[in-house]
């Protein structure tokens, strides 16, 4: 088995800034159909899906709409040949161009007033009771409802309730179907297509480059807000709240709130775009004598193990390996007593920054080709604090890699040279089905004051 060890070298560099991934008009008209045939297969006759500023993915995979201000909804008949209709706010109907299937007249539209800000006209849209049966929502219907969530009982709906008792007043049959967009296991955003992936590649690729720039502008005595603006934050849609905390009154997920970087306490950041959020934690300091005494064999007591296990852990992520493996791996690795490890033993990324995960005790759910990681790993110890590799890892068999290859050759590129990066400079063992996506895949290093100073396996 590799053992840690600290190497001095230059971050690499994988090339300009990449060009803008669009998903293609084919693509969207695809999962239409895709999602179309799973609701025949379940038996439904609708699919209502919900969305709003925050929980947009499911929409955004359907149709490529996020709701800027309001909420929207989405209603789907399950028979092919009439388009959608989308129902959004007063301020979100001006966004619609956005959708490549609006602007090829394969999105039909309509204003529901009531999902606009309060105080803002009301006055000249239908009624959800009207919307639904001009949809041919009634009793002979059998309706899913796509929220944000799902629970163990298929009648708790994760939407608000008007539309909830609308549905369930107007309809036949009203069950959550959630899971058929975001389960693990079948969920259709689980495995991701060719260009998804290309995409979450240029996502991780801006992300990771922002958190390159906290790193290497990090002084003493700097704001916390002066050391988030060096990430440089372009517009980009989050994925989440960007981070950012240090000092003796740090709080986790905590905005910046006018700390300084000192010397001698724990530090952690985040930066996440739609598909991406790249995280590292680690110490202000240049080298163990920074720390507290209690805390100066932080490197060989809890970051050098922990690297270690994320190198088995990489080992095991391979089609087919059942994910209560992976679980049960890291929980051996790190015992609870000392890294106190209890969310997931990484998850799977989409648009939302954490969809759901194969990745926990007991499951047999198996890793596929398609499925986007986040080796979203978080140990904490109030000696050791913490610390994170972070970032997105895409799982692809040869078919898929020959598709990313031949459909977008430079993404792919990129991606073979992180991985050859990750397994020839840090020892990590990297097999040909993994395909890092961020610049920064498998760089830890302790100590923030020195980054060109990173964990190696020999």
């Amino acid at each position: 088995m590799r053992r840690h060890h600290l190497i001095d070298i230059p971050w690499p560099s994988f090339g300009p800034e990449p060009s803008r991934v669009e998903i293609p008009l084919s693509e969207y008209v695809a999962r239409l159909s895709v999602l179309r045939a799973a609701m025949r297969d379940r038996g439904l006759t609708h699919l209502v899906l919900y969305g709003d500023r925050e929980h947009s993915a499911n929409l955004l995979w359907a149709v490529h709409f996020d709701p800027r201000f309001e909420e929207a909804l989405l209603i789907v008949g399950a028979e092919e040949g009439q388009p959608p209709l989308l129902l959004t706010g007063n301020e979100c109907s001006a966004y619609l161009p956005v959708s490549p299937l609006h602007r090829a007249g394969a999105l039909r539209s309509e204003v529901y007033q009531p999902f606009s800000l309060l105080d803002q006209p009301r006055d000249a849209s239908r009624t959800l009771a009207a919307i639904f049966q001009s949809e041919g929502i009634g009793g002979a219907a059998v309706v899913g409802v796509v929220g944000w969530k799902y629970y163990a009982g298929p009648g708790r709906m994760d939407v608000p309730a008007y539309i909830a008792d609308e549905l369930r007043g107007a309809a036949g049959a009203v069950s959550d179907a959630t899971d058929l967009m975001m389960h693990p296991g079948r969920g259709l955003r689980a495995r991701c297509s060719a260009a998804e992936i290309a995409l979450f590649e240029e996502s991780n690729w801006k992300a990771s480059e922002a958190m390159r720039r906290i790193f290497f502008q990090a002084r003493e005595g700097m704001t916390d807000f002066e050391l988030l603006a060096e990430a440089r934050y372009d517009g980009t849609p989050l994925s989440c709240h960007m981070t950012l905390k240090t000092g003796r009154n740090r709080i986790s997920l905590a905005s910046p709130s006018g700390a300084r970087v000192e010397r001698g306490y724990p530090w952690s950041a985040n930066v996440a775009y739609w598909g991406s959020n790249i995280c590292r934690a680690n110490w202000v300091a240049e080298s163990a004598g920074d720390l507290p005494v209690a805390a100066r064999d932080y490197v060989d007591a809890f970051a050098g193990p922990y690297y270690e296990a994320m190198a088995a852990w990489l080992e095991e992520l391979r089609p087919g390996v059942p994910g209560g493996r992976l679980s049960e791996l890291i929980q051996e690795r790190l015992p609870f007593d000392t890294f106190h490890i209890f969310l997931n033993e990484g998850h799977l990324i989409h648009y939302d920054e954490w969809l759901s995960s194969p990745v926990y005790r007991g499951s047999d759910l198996p890793i596929r080709s398609g499925m986007v990681f986040q080796t979203d790993v978080i140990p904490s110890n109030s000696v050791y604090f913490s610390t994170r590799m972070e970032d997105g890892l895409a799982i692809a068999d040869a078919a898929l890699r020959a598709e990313l290859a031949a459909g977008y050759p430079a993404a792919f590129a990129r991606m073979e040279a992180r991985r050859e990066f990750a397994r020839r400079t840090l020892g990590l063992p990297m097999a040909e089905e993994h395909l890092p996506l961020s610049n920064m895949f498998g760089l830890v290093a302790p100590f923030l004051l020195r980054p060109n100073v990173v964990f190696s396996l020999a």
